[in-house]
């Protein structure tokens, strides 16, 4: 993954600007650039930001469950949320760099304005993935036939 943090908009001047509306697609794109990513990540955050605390097996199914870990992990590694007791919830301990980024975040967290992932990225695609490769999944109500089905062109 690549983060995209430019620590120039986090010095004090433009921070004070950004924390008069702090939100998670400005969060997110701290983080990647790409817009998908970047949606996925936001959508992680506002359900911990939701819940308080997210176990895995809380979250909805509008990503999959290793999107979600996958995230809630990376949040982890960049020291946002913390993984306790089988639940994502925030942190407050902040390495020093990170420090004006930690009160934007802290900002984000407190505010109270209700956001939605969907509309902030647009542009992201948010539809499921194929599964690729692994095992044969059965379909519902059916036994997964042993032929592939001709190929249409």
């Amino acid at each position: 993954m690549h983060m995209a943090i430019k620590y120039w908009e986090f010095e004090d001047a433009p921070l004070k600007e950004k924390l008069k509306s702090p939100n998670v697609k400005e969060l997110a794109k701290i983080y990647f650039e790409n817009e998908t990513r970047a949606y996925r990540f936001a959508k992680a955050l506002l359900e911990v930001k939701k819940k308080g605390a997210l176990r895995l097996k809380d979250c909805d199914d509008t990503l999959p469950i290793a999107t979600w870990k996958r995230y809630l992990d990376f949040a982890v590694a960049v020291g946002i949320l913390k993984h306790e007791n089988n639940a994502y919830e925030f942190t407050d301990r902040y390495s020093k760099p990170f420090k004006n980024i930690a009160v934007y975040i802290k900002a984000w967290v407190d505010s109270k304005d209700a956001e939605d992932a969907d509309v902030q990225f647009a542009n992201a695609r948010i539809e499921k993935q194929k599964k690729r490769g692994g095992r044969a999944v059965p379909e519902p109500g059916g036994m997964a036939t042993a032929q592939a089905e001709p190929k249409q062109e």
